[in-house]
């Protein structure tokens, strides 16, 4: 995987999974711009209807021991991705819309 591609990444102790860009990935462990995977319908609802600022995504690290899997968020036959979800109703890519936080 490369850095900027949009993963779910689920971890362990405690359980979680998170969905976001991934900045980096080492022996150390990963860096990701994301949100609980919980939240992500409340995030694209905060986007959409911001009540002050526009919110960005926190950058996290989390180390390799807590790391269970890293996938990249893909469509799967008719199921689509999150990263598609989130353009379909917002407008424009994650990406795109990371870009104002840079």
């Amino acid at each position: 995987m490369d850095p900027h591609s949009i993963v779910v990444v689920s971890l362990h102790s405690p359980k979680e999974r998170l969905w976001g860009e991934l900045i980096d990935i080492s022996t150390a462990g990963i860096t990701l711009r994301g949100i609980d995977l919980n939240g992500f319908d409340h995030f694209v609802s905060m986007v959409l209807h911001p009540e002050d600022d526009r919110i960005g995504l926190p950058t996290l690290f989390f180390p390799m021991l807590r790391i269970e899997r890293i996938a990249l968020d893909e469509a799967r036959g008719s199921i689509p991705s999150l990263a598609e979800v989130f353009e379909k109703k917002v407008g424009r890519s994650l990406a795109q819309y990371l870009e104002q936080f840079a």
